[in-house]
C-alpha cells in the first residue's frame, strides 16, 4: 500500500514538473509573439490640425446655416490649396510620457524621440513633451531625461506640460525642457531621493534561522534584506542616497540655473500656482490651450507608440520591481 502511495506521489509530481514546463514553454511563445506583433506597428502619427479642422467644420455644419456653411467650406478649400503650395510651415510634434516606478515607458520615447530628430527642422520646429508621473527608479528617469536632452541638442525647442503631476523623476525630464508649463494645480516638484529597504535580520535571528551572505567589496552590499545592518553598512547606503540627491540637483540646475535649489531641492513639492513663484515652472497653461493655439500657427503632430499588452512581462516586471533598484527619485 505504502509502496502505491509512493509511486502515485511520484507521478503525480512528474505530471507537475511536466505542466510548469509546457506551461513555462507556452508563456514564452505567446510573450514572443506579443513582442513580435507589437513591433510591427511602432508609430502612430496623428495630425492634429486636420483632426481639428474637421471637428469645426462638423460642429459648423450643425449650427450654421446652409448658405454660410457652403461659403466657408469654400474658404476652407481655398486656405487648404494656400497650405499645400507652402510646405515649409512649422511644425509641433506632441510626445507623450505617462510614467511607472520604473519609467518602462522609456523604450516607447526612445522611439518617439529618434523619429521627431530625424523628421525635423531645429530652426522651426518645436516639440510638446506632455509629462505625467511621480517619480520612480533612477536609472529609469535619468534615461528618460537623457532621452529629451538628445532634441535639445539637436536644437529643437522642447516645452513640458504638466497637467497632473511631474514630481521626482518625472520633474527632472521636465526641468531638461527650454520652457516647463503646468496646470493651475498640477503637483511639481519633490526634488529628492527615498530608499526604503526592510530587513528581517531579528525576525530570522529569533526563530534560529541562519543567512550567510558572501560578497566580495567592502561595499558590494552595504544594506541587505536578510542580513544585519551595520553602522557602517548604513553609513555608506546613507550617503550614496545624498550623492544621488546632489547628482539630481546638478541636473536640474543645469538646465534651470535660475532655480534656488536650497529653497526648492528639499523634496518638498508645489501646486502649479505656487510653482510659478518658485521658478520651477514658466507659465500656467494646459497642455490643451498650448495645441490650441499652436493650430493657428503650426501644422500639429502627435506621435505615440503603441504599449505593449504583453501580461507575462508587466507581472514579472512587478515581482521583482521593489528588489532590482532600493533608489527612488
Amino acid at each position: 500500500m505504502t509502496e502505491m502511495l509512493l509511486n502515485v506521489g511520484a507521478f503525480s509530481l512528474k505530471s507537475l514538473v511536466l505542466g510548469l514546463v509546457v506551461f513555462g514553454g507556452l508563456l514564452m511563445v505567446i510573450s514572443a509573439a506579443m513582442k513580435a506583433k507589437a513591433h510591427e506597428k511602432e508609430l502612430e502619427v496623428e495630425d492634429l490640425s486636420e483632426k481639428s479642422k474637421k471637428q469645426t467644420l462638423t460642429i459648423q455644419a450643425r449650427i450654421l446655416p446652409p448658405k454660410d456653411f457652403k461659403k466657408l467650406l469654400k474658404k476652407e478649400k481655398k486656405s487648404l490649396k494656400d497650405e499645400k503650395k507652402h510646405h515649409d510651415k512649422p511644425k509641433l510634434f506632441v510626445l507623450s510620457f505617462k510614467g511607472d516606478m520604473k519609467a518602462s515607458q522609456v523604450d516607447q520615447l526612445r522611439t518617439q524621440v529618434s523619429s521627431v530628430i530625424e523628421v525635423s527642422n531645429p530652426q522651426k520646429d518645436q516639440v510638446l513633451v506632455c509629462i505625467e508621473s511621480p517619480g520612480g527608479m533612477v536609472h529609469g528617469y535619468g534615461l528618460a531625461a537623457a532621452q529629451l536632452k538628445r532634441m535639445r541638442e539637436k536644437g529643437l525647442h522642447v516645452v513640458a506640460a504638466v497637467d497632473q503631476v511631474a514630481a521626482s523623476g518625472g520633474y527632472l525630464m521636465a526641468a531638461v525642457a527650454h520652457e516647463i508649463i503646468a496646470a493651475p494645480f498640477a503637483v511639481v516638484g519633490s526634488i529628492g531621493v527615498v530608499a526604503q529597504v526592510p530587513n528581517i535580520h531579528r525576525l530570522l535571528k529569533k526563530h534560529d534561522v541562519d543567512y550567510e551572505e558572501v560578497t566580495s567589496g567592502k561595499f558590494k552590499r552595504s544594506i541587505s534584506y536578510l542580513g544585519k545592518i551595520t553602522d557602517e553598512g548604513r553609513e555608506h547606503f546613507e550617503k550614496k542616497i545624498g550623492d544621488t540627491h546632489e547628482l539630481f540637483k546638478s541636473f536640474v540646475k543645469e538646465s534651470r540655473p535660475q532655480l534656488d535649489l536650497e529653497e526648492v531641492g528639499n523634496g518638498d513639492h508645489w501646486y502649479g500656482s505656487e510653482a510659478l513663484k518658485l521658478g520651477l515652472i514658466d507659465r500656467i497653461q494646459t497642455s490643451d490651450d498650448f495645441i490650441m493655439e499652436s493650430l493657428h500657427s503650426k501644422h500639429v503632430i502627435q506621435i505615440k507608440t503603441p504599449e505593449s499588452k504583453n501580461l507575462v512581462k508587466k507581472f514579472a516586471s512587478a515581482a521583482i520591481e521593489k528588489a532590482m533598484a532600493p533608489f527612488y527619485l
